[in-house]
């Protein structure tokens, strides 16, 4: 049985293991794994995914199969001041993936999003990452690019994607 609940700080060596667990799979062809390393210790860290959820009231929702976190997406409402939810994180495991589970996911976020009065939902995904075509299908649209430094040398050249919500 699949089910999708709320995250708490409880839930962060979940969200943790499950992003250690796909991004080298997923970044593989894309970054370096120099760049994976960096990454991962950068965003999900103990005290980043905390500083996310205490701090820049990141909320956080858990996809679980039979009890087992196998997912999970991370978003912002009122991004930049505006009526728009930023998805930051949607990741699941790769044994997962083609379940309709991201679909899942991503549906739970838009409604959140409509409850929290976001008329947009938008997120950046790294121009070779095949998961365009999932967000296209979604109904997200290309609106724009932005490289973005993160520190190390290492940059993320990504597009901007928006869903506009009815």
């Amino acid at each position: 049985m699949v089910n999708i609940s709320e995250a708490s700080v409880n839930d962060i060596i979940a969200i943790r293991n499950i992003a250690y667990q796909t991004w080298p799979k997923v970044y593989a062809d894309i970054i370096t794994q120099a760049q994976i390393t960096y990454m991962l210790d950068l965003f999900y860290s103990e005290s980043a995914l905390l500083e996310s959820i205490i701090n820049k009231k990141h909320e956080f929702l858990l996809v679980k199969e039979q009890n087992v976190a196998i997912g999970f997406a991370g978003f912002e409402h009122g991004f930049l001041q505006e009526k728009v939810t930023r998805l930051h994180k949607l990741y699941l495991l790769p044994a997962a993936h083609g379940k309709g589970l991201g679909k899942l996911l991503l549906k739970a976020v838009a409604a959140k999003s409509k409850e929290n009065f976001s008329t947009i939902m938008s997120l950046n995904v790294n121009k070779y990452n095949p998961t365009i075509a999932f967000y296209k299908k979604m109904g997200f649209e290309i609106v724009g690019e932005e490289k973005l430094a993160i520190g190390n040398d290492y940059f993320m050249d990504d597009y901007k994607m928006e869903l506009k919500l009815t």
